[in-house]
């Protein structure tokens, strides 16, 4: 028993003592695996922060491009402004919201930068012409992807047909029921207006199934009458005082 402890501490020992002896060797492995896993840190927590940073509306809108032209569309809709006041900003429709996806979206969007320092649609006039382009593409990919922007606040299984207006509910309970049909085939111009639709495959479809089912609902009847009333200019002061 004696003999065992004295073999144990003596080998103790011996081990502290090589430590002492070359303290480089293992020391360095020890503040290389520190050193690492705090770099891991900083460096996930630098990604994470420019990530969410590019993933804002006031970064979007940072560029004239935007700002000008379809964040001024935006403003005039029902998204922007609402009487709940849940609002959707731009990377709520252009940015999926889990991680995986949203990695992918901007390593996507990567290229857009390019047509920033080139000046694709740096004006009014070579935005209108890339309109149509633009939209295509932004229709192509929520196609493919099932309209997965859309799904991440509108959630087809806790829809009530009896609140929506004629049209909606034909169509939801038909169309997107059954697979056929995903939000943007039907939502082209939500939230930013559309280009010249001549040409735009399926859009003959939607529109002419709008104009075959009524709308005649109290809603309905209400959003066109406050359409109508935004869209009446305002009397100017001469008239007011006649």
């Amino acid at each position: 028993m004696i003999g065992r402890l004295w073999h144990w501490g003596w080998g103790l020992v011996r081990d502290i003592w090589f430590v002492l002896r070359r303290p480089s060797v293992h020391f360095s492995l020890g503040f290389l695996t520190i050193g690492g896993f705090l770099a891991g840190i900083v460096f996930w927590g630098g990604f994470n922060t420019a990530l969410e940073v590019t993933n804002t509306e006031r970064f979007c809108i940072s560029c004239h491009e935007m700002r000008d032209n379809v964040y001024e569309e935006l403003k005039t809709t029902i998204h922007f402004t609402n009487r709940s006041g849940v609002r959707a900003t731009c990377p709520d429709c252009h940015v999926p919201h889990n991680w995986t996806d949203k990695i992918a979206r901007k390593m996507q969007a990567s290229k857009e930068v390019w047509g920033k320092i080139f000046g694709t649609i740096s004006t009014r006039d070579k935005f209108l012409d890339k309109r149509r382009e633009l939209a295509e593409h932004e229709w192509a990919r929520l196609k493919a992807n099932d309209s997965l922007e859309c799904r991440n606040c509108h959630d087809f299984e806790y829809m009530d047909f009896t609140r929506q207006n004629a049209r909606a509910a034909e169509a939801h309970s038909t169309y997107l029921a059954a697979g056929e049909k995903t939000c943007i085939d039907c939502h082209k111009g939500i939230a930013h207006q559309l280009p010249d639709m001549q040409g735009v495959p399926g859009w003959d479809a939607v529109h002419s199934f709008y104009m075959e089912v009524p709308n005649n609902s109290a809603g309905d009847r209400l959003q066109r009458l406050a359409r109508a009333l935004r869209e009446t200019p305002p009397a100017n002061a001469s008239t007011m005082s006649d």
